[in-house]
């Protein structure tokens, strides 16, 4: 299941005005930003996600430009999510608009695929008001695949049978895990279609992919996938990111923002019960030149001043170009438990109790005032 269009969706819905109008979600025109979602009449022009909003402005001045509001997306996506678990018993969350659903054994229930697909469908539509499409197969990438055939508002189903011939003709682009590099390979060896990357041999493609990435396209060609539902299963990582309305060189401005973003990193995390060990930084420059320094803690965390810490350690001493930033961003993975840090060698039990509290106040007073109201104590001032 894949709602349409969902941040654009859930604005089209709350203001009917901006119905059948184009919606681009993710920052003014005049100032820095990415398109992060555009409404279909958008798309019309172009219009995609991650492009700089100056080419969508561009493209379609008279559109609808609007900041995202996270909150509302999240309200709206847990409604969709408790509506699938009234569908199906097991159901994963690939993104906030996105889930994978084990529909074995409905049949006797709910009638057949088709018919399945129908009433997800319909009741998101009648619970929300948003539109999905929809994609059943025997395996999740199939499943993917059917999900994005016919958008907006679709519903694909495909058999065992017809996964061969369904592949067939899909430009390669399609598959998952395709890079950039990958995409100018197969170009260079004439593979344009999931047909043409079907009939070179194996032992070819480990040539010029490595092993690994070889038996993946390979296996995605014959239509091979995991059929696993797993709910629960928890984000690979955590990252926040933010984008500056002129590039920045001022240290003092760019550890300010660091620091912001990670208490939200923190916040995440100790909401969703994690602690991290490999902390990484995202730097763009002008010309959209992006690079990204990665570090690995001897203890996971949760808390913003280590993630910034490190993070500032990353920027000073990353052996990045000497160039004013466009975006600074922040993540942890790196996953154990939700565990306390190991104790420092001169730290009083009492402390650390007491810095658990604090942390603990602190993202309540946000959860109910909003952020920023309240902040560790972290300097603001860049250090060494």
């Amino acid at each position: 299941m894949d709602l349409d269009a969902f941040f654009a969706s859930c604005e089209q819905r709350e203001y009917p005005e901006y119905q059948g109008r184009s919606v681009i979600v993710g920052a003014i025109p005049g100032h820095r930003g990415v398109v992060a979602a555009a409404s279909y009449e958008a798309r019309r022009f172009g219009i995609h996600s991650a492009m700089p909003i100056s080419e969508a402005f561009r493209r379609c001045p008279d559109a609808v430009f609007l900041r995202p509001d996270m909150e509302k997306y999240r309200r709206n996506s847990q409604q969709v999510f408790q509506i699938l678990e009234t569908v199906a018993p097991v159901v994963e969350a690939a993104s906030i608009d996105e889930a994978y659903l084990d529909v074995s054994g409905l049949e006797k229930l709910l009638g057949t695929p088709e018919s399945i697909g129908r009433e997800i469908k319909q009741r998101i539509f009648t619970g929300t008001g948003l539109t999905a499409s929809v994609g059943i197969g025997p395996n999740r990438l199939i499943a993917k695949l059917g999900s994005e055939y016919h958008k907006p508002d679709g519903l694909t189903v495909v058999s065992p049978e017809q996964v061969l011939d369904f592949l067939a003709p899909m430009p390669v682009s399609n598959l998952r895990g395709l890079g950039r590099q990958t995409q100018k390979i197969f170009n260079r060896l004439g593979i344009r279609t999931v047909e043409q990357l079907r009939a070179v041999p194996l032992l070819r493609l480990e040539q010029h992919l490595g092993k690994k990435a070889a038996e993946s396209f390979h296996r995605q060609a014959l239509g091979i996938a995991s059929d696993q539902v797993v709910p629960g299963q928890r984000r690979k990582s955590i990252s926040k990111e933010t984008t500056f309305e002129t590039d920045i060189r001022d240290h003092a401005i760019l550890h300010d923002a660091l620091r912001r973003l990670a208490a939200d990193v923190a916040r995440t995390a100790r909401r969703e019960g994690l602690s991290g060990s490999i902390v990484t930084l995202k730097i763009r420059f002008e010309g959209f030149e992006t690079c990204t320094r990665q570090y690995k803690r001897t203890t996971p965390t949760c808390d913003e001043r280590e993630m910034l810490k490190t993070a500032w350690r990353l920027f000073l001493h990353g052996k990045l170009p000497n160039k004013p930033v466009r975006l600074i961003g922040v993540g942890i993975r790196g996953w154990e438990e939700h565990l306390p840090a190991q104790a420092d060698l001169f730290d009083q039990p009492e402390q650390q109790e007491d810095n658990k509290r604090l942390l603990k106040t602190i993202d309540a007073v946000t959860e109910k005032f909003g952020k920023n109201l309240l902040q560790v104590g972290v300097s603001r001032k860049p250090g060494k």
